[in-house]
C-alpha cells in the first residue's frame, strides 16, 4: 500500500468530525506530497461536495467560501473557523453565488448572486463549445452583514458583475463587469458609489486582488488577437468565456498602467499577493502539456523567478495568504472520495 493510499484511508475515517478530532490531539496525517516544502501541518477543512474560493478574514480567524453541498444544486456562501468548525451558510440558498469576501473591519461581507432575478440554479453552460465558464447576466454584487443578514445590491447593471474583493484598508472594492461590453476591472466605494474603470484592452480582465498596503492589484487577463479575438467576442455574446490562456498582470493604482507578469501561454489564475509585496502566489497548468494539472506557484514581481509550491497531480487553486503571512489556504482535489470533489485545505507557511 502506498503512502497516498494510507493517507486517503485516514482522511476518510476523519471526514465526519475532522475539526473536533484534530483539536483533540489525534496525530496529524501528512497531506503534502514530495516537493511541497513550503507547506507544514497541511489540514483538510471540508469533506465532500464542491468547495472553493476560501478567503481569510482580516484577523485570520475565519474563512468565507462558496460550496455546493447537501441539498444545494449550485454554490452558496458559507463561513467557518480556520480549524473547520462552526460552518454556517450566509447566503439565502436561492440562485447561484460566487466570489465572497469579508470586510477588514468584519462588519460586512460581499459576494455575487443571481437571486434577485433567478431564484433557481441557472442552467449549466453548453460544452459543445468546449470547456467554458458561464457569465450569468443576472449576477450582481451584494453587501450584507457579517453573517449574511440584510443583503443589499451594490451593482444593478444589466450584465455580469462579480469577482469583487475589498481593499485591506476597506476603502475600495475591485470587481469585474461586462457593463462596457467587454470584461473589464472597476473600482468602487464600499457602498457601490464612485465607480471607476481600470482596464480597457479587449479581452477578459478579472479575479483581481489588492496588495496588503492597498496600492497595487494583481489579476488574470486574456489578450486575444485576430481570430482568437473574434472567437472570444462570439462566446461573450452568448454569456460564455473560454479560460484557456490567461496571463497575470499587476497595476499600481496611482499610475494605473497594466504590467504583464507572466508570459507562459498557460491558464494562470487565482493570483494573491504575499504580505511582503514582492511575491505573488497563483495557480497554473504551465507544467502539464495536457493542461489538466493545476499547481500553485510563487513568482517574484521584480525578477519574474517562479517557484513551484504544490506537486499534486490534479487541481490545486484559489490560494490566499493570511495577512501575517503565516498560513496559506487553497482548494484542491487531493484525497477526494469521488472524481472532481474539491475541498479546502490550510497549511502553515514555511
Amino acid at each position: 500500500m502506498t503512502n497516498r493510499s494510507i493517507v486517503a484511508i485516514i482522511i476518510t475515517a476523519l471526514s465526519t468530525s475532522s475539526a473536533a478530532v484534530w483539536a483533540n490531539g489525534t496525530p496529524e496525517a501528512d497531506l503534502t506530497f514530495a516537493g511541497e516544502g513550503h507547506l507544514s501541518r497541511l489540514r483538510q477543512l471540508t469533506f465532500g461536495g464542491q468547495n472553493a474560493e476560501a478567503y481569510f478574514s482580516h484577523d485570520g480567524r475565519e474563512l468565507i467560501f462558496q460550496s455546493t453541498r447537501d441539498e444545494l444544486q449550485c454554490d452558496a456562501i458559507f463561513r467557518m473557523q480556520t480549524d473547520g468548525s462552526q460552518v454556517r451558510r450566509l447566503s439565502s440558498g436561492k440562485g447561484v453565488t460566487t466570489c465572497a469576501f469579508i470586510a477588514p473591519d468584519n462588519r460586512s461581507i460581499i459576494y455575487a448572486s443571481t437571486h434577485l432575478k433567478h431564484t433557481q440554479c441557472p442552467p449549466k453552460p453548453d460544452h459543445s463549445h468546449g470547456y467554458v465558464w458561464p457569465l450569468y447576466s443576472s449576477y450582481d454584487i451584494f453587501a450584507a452583514g457579517p453573517e449574511g443578514q440584510d443583503p443589499v445590491p451594490l451593482t444593478e447593471t444589466g450584465g455580469y458583475d462579480a469577482e469583487a474583493v475589498y481593499s485591506p484598508r476597506g476603502d475600495r472594492i475591485v470587481f469585474t463587469s461586462l457593463r462596457s461590453g467587454d470584461l473589464e476591472l472597476y473600482l468602487m466605494n464600499p457602498d457601490g458609489s464612485g465607480v471607476e474603470q481600470l482596464t480597457r484592452t479587449p479581452g477578459y480582465d478579472g479575479g483581481a486582488f489588492f496588495s496588503l498596503d492597498g496600492k497595487w492589484i494583481v489579476w488574470r487577463a486574456s489578450r486575444p488577437e485576430g481570430q482568437a479575438l473574434e472567437d472570444y467576442q462570439s462566446l461573450l455574446a452568448e454569456g460564455l468565456i473560454r479560460p484557456g490562456q490567461l496571463e497575470l498582470f499587476i497595476m499600481n493604482l496611482e499610475e494605473r498602467k497594466p504590467i504583464q507578469l507572466t508570459r507562459n501561454e498557460a491558464a494562470n489564475f487565482g493570483p494573491y499577493w504575499h504580505p511582503d509585496g514582492r511575491r505573488i502566489i497563483f495557480s497554473s497548468n504551465m507544467h502539464d502539456p495536457q493542461g489538466r494539472n493545476f499547481d500553485l506557484y510563487l513568482i517574484d514581481v521584480e525578477t519574474r523567478v517562479t517557484e513551484r509550491v504544490t506537486t499534486y497531480e490534479g487541481f490545486d487553486g484559489f490560494p490566499m495568504f493570511s495577512h501575517d503571512g503565516k498560513q496559506l489556504v487553497f482548494a484542491s482535489n487531493r484525497f477526494g472520495k469521488v472524481r472532481g470533489e474539491t475541498n479546502i485545505f490550510i497549511a502553515d507557511w514555511k
